[in-house]
């Protein structure tokens, strides 16, 4: 663990940055799925979809989705019969989602508080970890990465998907005078939280690249690992196995 982190383009020590992201959650939770729409101009909605195509969750297997504290993948997720543990550090975005299921009449899931860098769930505990949206604003990502391969059972998988950097010529210039000057402005309007929108465009700029992150998938002990880039790696959706 490094000395200082990013917080969007800022370095701050790891514990600053933890407080201040559950701040930032806390800020947007009540909105998410309008920052999300202002984000991503309502496309999350069709990766969200395609996300859990890739994950084929299957009836009876337990899958852990991580940083879902308001539910969306999970709500994709819970029909296949899949026994769906949502976790997410910030109580604000649980309370969301379980809010949101009650209103869907869903009582099948279970949601729990957790930490995604020191989980208290014990090891080999479930066949599937999905994050999404979610693993960029962790303080220590290796450490994430390993407790996803501890909890994980032999043969179970991982799958993540996150912004990431875009590879088409233009788009990106495109793409970051967006988020980085007008989605702050959005923010402000929609909600007026204009520097929590800011955190999320920086923290975007700073995640990663694809090959990248892939390495640090490899580094936690993962096999098997793919790359999947959506609109020419806007977004991306890594996966690996634990063999």
């Amino acid at each position: 663990m490094n000395d200082t982190v990013s917080f969007g383009y800022e370095d701050v020590a790891p514990e600053e940055k933890t407080k201040r992201v559950g701040g930032v959650f806390s800020n947007v939770a009540s909105s998410y799925d309008l920052m999300n729409d202002a984000m991503t101009a309502g496309t999350h909605r069709v990766w969200k979809d395609k996300f859990v195509r890739r994950v084929k969750p299957q009836s009876g297997e337990d899958i852990l989705d991580m940083a879902g504290g308001t539910g969306d993948i999970a709500f994709r997720m819970e029909p296949s019969g899949a026994n769906i543990t949502v976790s997410d550090i910030n109580p604000e975005m649980l309370e969301v989602g379980m809010d949101r299921a009650v209103k869907r009449g869903l009582d099948s899931l279970v949601w729990s508080e957790q930490n995604a860098e020191t989980l208290s769930f014990p090891g080999q505990h479930f066949d599937a970890y999905t994050i999404v949206f979610g693993i960029r604003n962790v303080t220590d990502i290796p450490a994430a990465l390993k407790e996803a391969h501890r909890v994980l059972r032999y043969g179970g998988r991982f799958y993540c998907m996150e912004f990431s950097t875009i590879e088409w010529p233009g788009i990106a210039k495109l793409n970051d005078l967006y988020s980085l000057n007008v989605l702050p402005k959005l923010g402000k309007m929609l909600v007026n939280d204009e520097e929590s929108y800011r955190y999320l465009a920086e923290s975007i700029r700073r995640f990663p690249d694809m090959s990248t992150f892939e390495g640090m998938i490899k580094d936690a002990g993962f096999a098997q690992t793919k790359v999947e880039p959506i609109m020419g790696g806007l977004v991306a959706i890594h996966s690996g196995w634990k063999v």
